[in-house]
């Protein structure tokens, strides 16, 4: 069996950067969690410059058109600080029961990530060493998924449907995963009701934000959880947070979100001539 690395999309062992969603995954289904919070911040507006009068004209210059004054355009979203949750120490460990309010939170997550269906972005990454990474993500369901980490790191990240590649490019090597034993499947899935396809343990609610936190079991690898969190009041995808069995952490926050941009197909596909491949 192949390890892989803690802070490496479904890897034990050290790969050259940081990963996608950092879980140690084992050969059989993966175990996962769910929390997080984040902080959108919109840029301020730039001021509108305000042409200065035309100077009087003179008889013997002909007359000139005044420049028309320039304005920008509206600044994109700044880049969000991830919160991030201890998601360890969270729960007892008992059977958790929930009330009428809270089953109609996580089924309004449910119906929101159901919709969610061709979305683009940016996101912040921070590894449970602290290290900040950033880059592009492109979803497009069911199953396909695109991360490509900005320089230096070489990572990108593909699912193309029934597998996952966590591909290299300074190396030319990327490892194979099926998608089924991965948490993406809860990201990627076409329609999905969590109170009913997954073990959720905790559903929580403020003014800000909408969490939703799975938990899986595994008798020989240990329990991992998945938070979600979505705003109260805009009901978009903010962050997610993953905690894998030895206890680490992976949280990555989107924003910029675009979910009226056609995606390219290609950009799904994965190669697997250029690249050697680690079946996993």
């Amino acid at each position: 069996m192949r390890k892989f690395h803690r802070n490496q999309p479904f890897c034990r062992n050290p790969l050259p950067t940081r990963g996608f969603l950092a879980m140690k995954w084992p050969a059989a289904a993966v175990a996962t969690a769910f929390a997080a919070a984040l902080m959108m911040s919109t840029a301020s507006a730039q001021a509108v410059p305000v042409p200065k009068p035309a100077p009087k004209p003179r008889a013997d210059v002909p007359k000139q058109a005044l420049p028309s004054p320039v304005i920008p355009g509206p600044s994109a979203a700044t880049p969000p600080t991830p919160i991030i949750p201890d998601l360890r120490n969270l729960f007892g460990g008992n059977t958790p029961t929930f009330d009428a309010n809270q089953k109609a939170l996580a089924s309004k997550v449910s119906a929101y990530m159901s919709t969610l269906q061709n979305v683009s972005g940016n996101f912040v990454q921070v590894g449970p060493d602290g290290k900040r990474s950033t880059g592009d993500f492109y979803i497009q369901k069911p199953g396909k998924i695109r991360f490509e980490y900005d320089d230096p790191s070489p990572i990108a990240l593909v699912a193309d449907g029934s597998s996952v590649i966590v591909r290299d490019r300074r190396l030319a090597t990327q490892d194979v995963y099926p998608l089924s034993q991965t948490p993406l499947r809860y990201l990627l899935s076409d329609r999905i009701d969590l109170m009913r396809d997954t073990n959720v343990v905790g559903v929580a609610s403020d003014d800000m934000f909408i969490s939703v936190t799975i938990e899986e079991k595994q008798p020989l690898v240990g329990t991992s959880r998945l938070m979600l969190m979505i705003g109260a009041k805009d009901n978009q995808l903010k962050q997610w947070t993953v905690t894998d069995p030895q206890g680490y952490d992976t949280t990555v926050a989107v924003y910029n979100l675009d979910t009226t941009k056609k995606l390219d197909p290609g950009m799904f596909r994965i190669d697997y001539t250029n690249y050697q491949s680690n079946q996993n």
